[in-house]
């Protein structure tokens, strides 16, 4: 069990959080965080790559010249791969970049995730964000206050205030709880959860 200090938005202590080892406290291992990043990278692929082979290039049907006497090599198409405007041979076709992760490995990269910025002192609790009105300056000085410049912002309650006020600031990022995942957490080096978010993903992830 690790208990975290919660703040408000100035950075004052207000209280403490009690955090399931079984979710904060897992031991890392990269392979498993690197093997579900890099699928969740393949399926963001498109895979609308396309060339054409010998049979979709247009022409070619004709033989440019008789096989013998013409002291040319053979040729039997003017659409050849070794011809300037003919095929491509090997040339990539579209394609699904993904591949299946359990997902009991996709759970356990995500507390591995969370338990490597709790161990490196990069977790922070937050008992709430409240800003006056929708204005990025409002955000840029929370953020400035944070010492914040790259950071995930993790919550449960939709606050547009929050949302569109956050939303122009390059290096920060707001995500839900139930959207929370590994490539997020490991992508910024500050994690920020609001107190209702670090509970809602502890009782999701337990």
């Amino acid at each position: 069990m690790a208990t975290v200090t919660v703040f408000d938005q100035n950075k004052k202590e207000v209280g403490s959080l009690d955090l399931s080892a079984d979710v904060y406290e897992v031991d890392v291992r990269p392979e498993i965080m690197h093997l579900v990043v890099r699928a969740q990278l393949a399926a963001k692929r498109v895979g609308t790559h396309s060339t054409k082979t010998r049979a979709f290039v247009s022409g070619g049907g004709k033989k440019p010249w008789k096989q013998k006497g013409t002291g040319h090599a053979r040729a039997g198409s003017n659409r050849s791969p070794l011809w300037r405007g003919g095929a491509i041979v090997f040339g990539p076709s579209p394609r699904s970049y993904e591949f299946k992760v359990n997902r009991k490995v996709r759970r356990l990269a995500l507390k591995m995730a969370l338990s490597s910025r709790l161990a490196g002192d990069d977790l922070m609790v937050l008992r709430g964000i409240e800003l006056p009105e929708i204005k990025t300056k409002h955000f840029a000085e929370f953020a400035k206050g944070l010492g914040l410049e790259k950071a995930l912002i993790v919550f449960t309650e939709v606050d547009n205030n929050l949302l569109l006020s956050a939303r122009n600031l390059p290096g920060i990022k707001l995500l839900p709880a139930d959207k929370l995942n590994a490539y997020d957490v490991l992508l910024y080096p500050k994690l920020i959860m609001l107190e209702s978010a670090a509970i809602s993903v502890q009782e999701r992830l337990k």
